[in-house]
């Protein structure tokens, strides 16, 4: 095949499903059979499950972000920038690169594997005034803001300023949520130590969520060990609560109840990417709906995994079960869908995704942890052993693992550190500031853009 014929493989996304398909492709393609291309704003792959040790410093950030160009064989070629909107008729996905330019690439495949954003809801002030955890940013962002407002507290001789800067108010009692505000107390519990002047009893830390269980999918005993591990070691858990409004200084819970607070982190759930939407295809709760090859019904060569498909779920037995927007299912689809276009390819037939959950691993700090791998109950050390094992394992190459393996055993020999890096500007940057959720098209724009003047290819 010569550069003209051969096939075009573009992949949107290099979370765990998008980069795990490209390196499938790459190791079972010959060079001449297919060119692969990949579409991400970073040339890393994100570790996402690990950002809370990220914020609390535990782990550095480095340590969780693979590159994408580190591999020697490594052939893809990537564009940097985002898609915001795909033509399936046309065949061309349109693509903002990080300068601000939009091109159209054209494509023969196309996996659609752009992930997730943080779901938010019309709540006044919310998105100006909050916090997220979805990115390395965020996650380095949020660790130097809560070390400043211990700085700032201690600096200050107004004893409310000072009372409100030691309140810290996470909204999501999920995997996210709980691990966040887990492993940030520890963080401030041992900073304050370094602060003389700080009464250690007035910081608080507030998790709510308006779901009346803390993280349900580990089950009643499981979830209320958790909650009393939070409520022992000083984190008020208010279930059924959520927030009414979010302003600079104070937050509205919807109980009524007014926290004076500096900070604000929204962490109630992930929605898919707005990408989706600019396909107009049939979604379920704003998920492509696919079949379990994960291949888009009646578009030939379209395919759609992660967070953003509704793949699925065969193992559960359930007609309309599907996969949860999950690491370990990502993991699996990746290769999955590679296989499924290379037998497309080689006009072979396709396998349909297949995978037993393993359970879930919460890693609460310290020697706090729950987990349910296999649906086996765990506390303490032994769940600690099971999360840390699980995430280490999960993590993509040797490198990573022995970073991550280091940053762990200094942190539990020597302890925190408390350095401001210097990420938080003078000028705050919210939830609203970093996923750059306002830059996908309508429907009508991308096939304007597509029919129009900008036929520009990379």
């Amino acid at each position: 095949m010569n550069d003209v014929t051969r096939p075009r493989i573009l992949v949107v996304g290099a979370g765990f499903a998008g980069v795990e398909c490209v390196r499938r492709l790459e190791r079972k393609l010959a060079p001449d059979e297919a060119d692969v291309t990949l579409v991400t704003p970073f040339a890393y792959q994100l570790y996402l499950p690990l950002l809370p040790q990220v914020a609390s410093g535990v782990l550095t950030p480095q340590s969780i972000a693979v590159s994408l160009r580190r591999s020697k064989k490594y052939r893809t070629r990537i564009i940097p920038g985002g898609a915001i909107g795909v033509d399936l008729k046309a065949k061309v996905c349109v693509i903002r690169t990080i300068t601000d330019q939009i091109v159209n690439e054209h494509y023969d495949y196309i996996v659609l594997a752009p992930g997730s954003i943080t779901r938010t809801f019309d709540i006044p002030g919310l998105t100006e005034h909050a916090f997220g955890m979805k990115t390395l940013a965020e996650a380095a962002y949020i660790r130097d803001h809560v070390i400043s407002q211990l700085d700032l507290a201690d600096a200050s001789d107004d004893p409310a300023e000072r009372a409100a800067r030691l309140q810290f108010v996470v909204v999501g009692a999920g995997y996210a949520g709980t691990e966040t505000a887990a492993c940030l107390q520890k963080l401030t519990h041992g900073a304050v130590k370094r602060y003389p002047r700080i009464d250690p009893a007035l910081i608080k830390w507030h998790l709510i969520d308006i779901a009346p269980k803390l993280m349900p999918e580990l089950g009643d005993k499981l979830g209320r060990s958790a909650q009393e591990i939070l409520k022992r070691r000083g984190i008020e858990v208010s279930l059924g609560v959520s927030i009414e409004k979010a302003g600079p200084e104070e937050v509205t819970f919807t109980d009524g109840r007014v926290v004076p607070t500096r900070t604000l982190i929204w962490t109630a759930g992930v929605a898919a990417s707005p990408l989706i939407a600019t396909l107009g295809a049939e979604t379920v709760r704003g998920r492509l709906v696919v079949t379990p090859e994960m291949s888009l019904p009646g578009h030939d060569g379209v395919f759609a995994l992660g967070d953003s498909a509704a793949v699925p779920d065969l193992a559960k037995g359930q007609e309309e079960a599907v996969c949860p927007p999950t690491a370990q299912h990502a993991m699996r689809q990746g290769p999955q869908v590679a296989d499924n276009i290379i037998a497309s390819l080689r006009n072979h037939p396709m396998t349909p995704y297949r995978h037993k959950d393993l359970g879930l691993v919460v890693d609460l700090g310290g020697t706090d942890a729950v987990s349910k791998p296999l649906g086996i109950e765990l506390h303490g050390l032994p769940a600690q052993f099971a999360a840390r094992g699980y995430h280490w394992w999960a993590l993509r190459t040797n490198v990573a693992k022995v970073r991550v393996a280091t940053n762990w055993t200094l942190n539990a020999v020597a302890g925190d550190d408390f350095v401001r890096t210097g990420f938080q500007a003078r000028k705050p940057a919210k939830l609203k500031d970093f996923e750059y959720t306002d830059a996908y098209l309508s429907a009508e724009q991308v096939r304007a853009q597509v029919e129009g003047s900008g036929r520009k290819q990379l």
